[in-house]
């Protein structure tokens, strides 16, 4: 049974030493290839010098137009990307062409030592869902010690290696030199063959997704020639990059700080079960309605079942759930579903909310919140309790289930133990039926926000009143009042005033 990781931190996974274990899986080596013949050869001659057994091993490239094409490259197959252009055609076009259980990622211009690929393929004999990244450095030319890039160095002495990154391991995900088992990356969707930049870091964030855990492997050495694009360029990079990213990403939350915007990748998914009109509407409703503005829903009922036949249409047996379907269709963050969906996947989080329950305006932000203070897996949100049980919300984090999946067992339980689970009230986090929640008129979320934030302002002032007072009593029996603060001037009087003008 493959061995299971809380969070990030592989720590509890113990590799084989290299030279010291018996190999069985195999592996393909897809390499994207844009007019570099040179430097491909000599990647392609370091492959064949490899510790790992040649017969688990295959070399892919994926000629992305080279001008004169790539034809005959020793010791690799040639595939031509004939679908679009760029890394992320050239990668998923020879991950599509490969056949080994694990599929690693190489740049045309990597030197690799003789035992990179057993330090990698190690892991992946333990775990099945382990994304390995290899100790990649930067050389002027062959023979270099060279250096790790600032970044990297940084994030890996900040992090325990990642062991302590938590849900953002996937940042370090490079495609100069990784492994993924396939299975894996295809069940994350593959690589995205319309990005021919940052397409390494969209697809790592899927991959975490699914489930991943990012593992560096220092003693997985690899040299890359030449600086990389963002070493030379990084601003320039960042500009090109963060147009799209933040709508693929809705983990980088500061690329989302328009107010208003739609993104094509929400940050949570709600689901919803058409029941009523009036019930189901009051909860779409208040999930679209809140301060976390990248909020979708899915809609879940028998919409196969709404035919264009003749109908009396006041009388109609579906009438409720074709009323829904009118109401959202146009509606771009409302899809509609036959049923419950297993996973939010991309979105980072999928919350069940009962037909009938009312979200406050900052009920969702306020949720992920504390899901994310120790990177719960599960927040149970108890509603109420009737003749069946408690009725409950659920905030489940895609990356914690997707990972349970890989065990056998209850999936709550697994979360419980990999991520961490909690139960909490509903009135803390202001949920209420239908029939007693506020209305939603204009800006509802910025004004019940607003509404919120002065109550607890008021409260805090309140108390810090009482506390001024009882100070006042006490100093009052040592000295006489202060001019200032018998003339109505003090602070006390001020708090008293802020207060009235407040309440």
């Amino acid at each position: 049974m493959t061995s299971q990781v809380r969070h990030n931190d592989y720590g509890v996974l113990r590799p084989p030493a290299i030279g010291a274990w018996e190999p069985s899986l195999t592996v393909s080596v897809v390499i994207p290839a844009y007019n570099c013949a040179d430097a491909l050869g000599r990647t392609v001659a370091a492959l064949a010098r490899q510790t790992y057994p040649a017969e688990l091993i295959e070399v892919v490239v994926a000629d992305d137009g080279s001008r004169p094409p790539l034809e005959d490259v020793p010791g690799a197959r040639v595939v031509r990307v004939s679908e679009g252009w760029g890394r992320g055609a050239a990668r998923q076009t020879g991950q599509l062409a490969a056949s080994g259980t694990v599929i690693h990622w190489l740049d045309s211009d990597m030197l690799l030592a003789e035992d990179h690929l057993e330090a990698h393929m190690r892991w992946h004999h333990l775990v099945d869902y382990a994304v390995v990244i290899g100790e990649t450095r930067f050389v002027e030319a062959p023979g270099e010690e060279g250096v790790q890039s600032k970044y990297t160095r940084k994030t890996l002495e900040s992090t325990r290696r990642l062991k302590d990154a938590g849900s953002s391991a996937y940042l370090l995900h490079t495609g100069a030199s990784t492994s993924v088992r396939a299975d894996l990356l295809r069940a994350a969707g593959g690589v995205d063959t319309g990005l021919n930049m940052a397409e390494d870091t969209e697809l790592g964030y899927r991959l975490a997704q699914a489930g991943a855990v990012f593992i560096p492997d220092a003693e997985a050495r690899a040299w890359h020639v030449g600086p990389s694009t963002v070493m030379v360029r990084e601003k320039e990079v960042h500009r090109h990059n963060w147009s799209y990213l933040g709508d693929l990403i809705p983990d980088l939350r500061w690329l989302r700080n328009h107010p208003r915007r739609h993104w094509l990748v929400p940050y949570l998914r709600a689901v919803v079960t058409a029941t009523t009109y009036e019930q189901t509407r009051a909860s779409v409703d208040s999930a679209l309605a809140g301060t976390l503005t990248d909020a979708a829903v899915t809609l879940v009922g028998p919409w196969g079942k709404l035919t264009g036949e003749r109908r009396a249409n006041l009388d109609d047996p579906l009438l409720d759930l074709r009323l829904l379907h009118n109401l959202y269709a146009h509606e771009p963050r409302v899809v509609f579903a036959e049923s419950v969906p297993a996973s939010a996947a991309p979105s980072p989080f999928l919350l069940h909310l009962p037909t009938g329950w009312v979200l406050g305006a900052d009920t969702l932000a306020k949720l992920v919140r504390h899901a994310d203070k120790v990177l719960l897996g599960l927040v149970s949100v108890a509603l109420t309790e009737g003749q069946d049980g408690v009725v409950a919300a659920r905030l489940e984090r895609t990356a914690a289930f997707s990972r349970a999946a890989f065990f056998d067992g209850r999936p709550d339980d697994l979360v419980d133990e990999m991520y961490g689970s909690e139960w909490v009230s509903g009135s803390e986090y202001d949920f209420a039926i239908a029939e007693e929640a506020e209305p939603l008129t204009g800006d509802a979320a910025k004004w019940r926000t607003l509404a919120g934030q002065r109550q607890r302002e008021i409260k805090a002032l309140r108390g810090e009143v009482e506390r001024l007072k009882a100070e006042v009593e006490r100093l009052s029996a040592a000295t006489t009042p202060q001019p200032a603060e018998a003339a109505g001037r003090g602070p006390l009087s001020s708090l008293i005033r802020h207060l009235r003008s407040a309440g």
